[in-house]
């Protein structure tokens, strides 16, 4: 137990806290502006996926680090596009488009990676983003490493999270796109285009997914390899549940897990983690947000028209 005190009690702690839950923000927002719009987004986890390796593999041929989020962005937009295309105006079904999208953007990160780079036995690095201090505030003990020396995408992060709630809910944009979601006839019937609305959710929204992982290659690890994303795009999904499609709550979530995540490292550390199986320590924090996720998603109210095409017309 004191050790576990020590633990919590650790600045460099809740500053990894803080740094694993920046990409689980980004896209934690993509999907909540996504399913607030009436889409359910599956494609998140390879969107994720090809936007670290655009974001990468554009600074490693010489862009600048902003011009590589940009970049990331900008793939995750077009994979956004497509996905929809399939299920907004042609009605296909959110689940299968959604993992077919994840397929078809995982798999081609992996072919561009090896038509790329077919030599390469270990993936090169590039210099990442770097730590900004913020002048006095990063000196204040234990919060101020956490939240004030970190890389300037982790502060985008809590801007997106802010901008996102300030936009769906005090703005007409906001208000339209979470009608589209609730109540798509009564959109239509003040001369609005749910089609529209609902296509330009997606793309924003697979837009962030892409940035989040773009954080993975550019601010976190420094280059890309298989299987980075590991998951996160589904503990995102399962985020914004938590959340209960509200930006603050979700920021919540990807913060208890990453908490659980940092957590589970510092104590394979420990003695315990000499007679404790490692494979316990990794399930733990997935454990402990699904039963997080139980409790908190009882009382959440789902998007009624979530899920559902919206023809013109038909009732």
């Amino acid at each position: 137990m004191s050790a576990l005190f020590d633990i919590l009690l650790s600045a460099t702690f809740w500053a990894a806290a803080v740094r694993i839950a920046s990409p689980l923000i980004f896209a934690t927002m993509g999907e909540l502006i996504c399913e607030r719009a009436g889409v359910l987004n599956l494609g998140i986890e390879g969107i994720m996926a090809i936007g670290a390796f655009s974001g990468w593999i554009a600074v490693w041929a010489g862009a600048g680090l902003w011009e590589g989020v940009a970049i990331a962005m900008a793939t995750g937009m077009l994979f956004g596009l497509l996905h929809a295309v399939l299920v907004v105006p042609f009605g296909l079904s959110q689940h299968v488009v959604g993992l077919g999208v994840t397929l078809l953007a995982t798999s081609t990160s992996y072919f561009a990676y090896r038509l790329i780079l077919p030599e390469v036995t270990s993936p090169p690095r590039i210099e990442p983003f770097a730590v900004w201090e913020v002048p006095g505030l990063s000196q204040i003990p234990l919060l101020g490493p956490a939240l004030f020396a970190q890389t300037p995408l982790t502060y985008a992060a809590f801007a997106v999270a802010a901008l996102t709630a300030l936009v769906l809910w005090r703005t007409p944009l906001g208000l339209a796109l979470r009608a589209a979601g609730e109540n798509p006839a009564a959109v239509d019937a003040q001369g609005l285009s749910v089609t529209g609305l609902r296509i330009g959710a997606v793309m924003v929204g697979s837009g962030l997914m892409a940035v989040g992982g773009a954080f993975l290659t550019l601010s976190a690890f420094s280059s890309f390899f298989f299987e980075m994303v590991n998951g996160r795009g589904w503990i995102c999904i399962a985020l914004v549940v938590f959340g209960a499609w509200r930006p603050g709550k979700a920021v919540l979530g990807a913060l208890l897990f990453a908490a659980f995540d940092a957590l589970q490292v510092r104590l394979q550390q420990t003695p315990a983690g000499q007679v404790v199986p490692y494979q316990l320590f990794l399930m733990a924090p997935y454990a402990l947000s699904i039963a997080a996720l139980v409790l908190m998603s009882r009382r959440a109210e789902v998007p009624a028209a979530l899920m559902q095409p919206f023809n013109r017309g038909e009732r």
